[in-house]
């Protein structure tokens, strides 16, 4: 006689991150088009009320997922004893994380845009919201204690310069960014903009 096991219930932390998971994969397999309160339901195996419960709609349960999609695998910042093999580590690693998002963030979630007037810079702020430093801070920080960098020449735009120019390579080519773009960044833009 085989007996049926009950599926476990989920509450709090681990419900929530079950319909993100189950979100996430959702937009990533079938983009925003196919992104409905009714297919995370039954890809997370629950009802559509307990996500209503939790986002209000699709645009911010989608909103949500990316948020969860893009910061549950952290990059983690390299300490190689240099400023531009750090820097240049750092986006070898990010190339790796985050190659597979630029798809979904520039062209799966096209509808999205459309849908709640929002860009891509309004998913980049609220995935960052909660986030204190960025990757490139305790970079910085370190350069400037062994005098590779000079921290009068650091300014917001100029700490954000190498990664928006490796966003921008991404996004216009679709590609993860080619290690000689990212030497081309460090050594001829970023270096020369912060050394004494």
């Amino acid at each position: 006689m085989d007996l049926e096991v009950a599926p476990k219930r989920r509450r709090g932390a681990e419900l929530e991150s079950a319909l993100l998971e189950a979100a996430w994969e959702q937009l990533i397999t079938g983009g925003y088009g196919a992104f409905t309160i009714e297919a995370v339901a039954e890809r997370a195996q629950t009802s559509r009320p307990v996500i209503y419960r939790r986002w209000p709609d699709r645009p911010s349960l989608a909103l949500a997922a990316v948020s969860y999609g893009v910061n549950r695998d952290v990059v983690e910042v390299p300490d190689t004893g240099s400023v531009r093999t750090d820097l240049i580590e750092l986006m070898h690693r990010s190339n790796a994380a985050r190659a597979p998002l630029i798809p979904l963030l520039s062209l799966q979630l096209g509808a999205y845009y459309s849908e709640t007037g929002t860009s891509l810079a309004d998913i980049r702020r609220e995935i960052l919201k909660d986030r204190r430093t960025s990757g490139i801070d305790p970079i910085l920080e370190r350069g400037i204690a062994r005098g590779e960098v000079d921290p009068a020449r650091i300014t917001e735009r100029i700490k954000t310069l190498p990664f928006d120019l490796f966003r921008h390579e991404a996004l216009m080519t679709l590609q993860p960014v080619s290690d000689a773009a990212i030497v081309e960044i460090v050594d001829e833009i970023f270096l020369p903009l912060v050394t004494p």
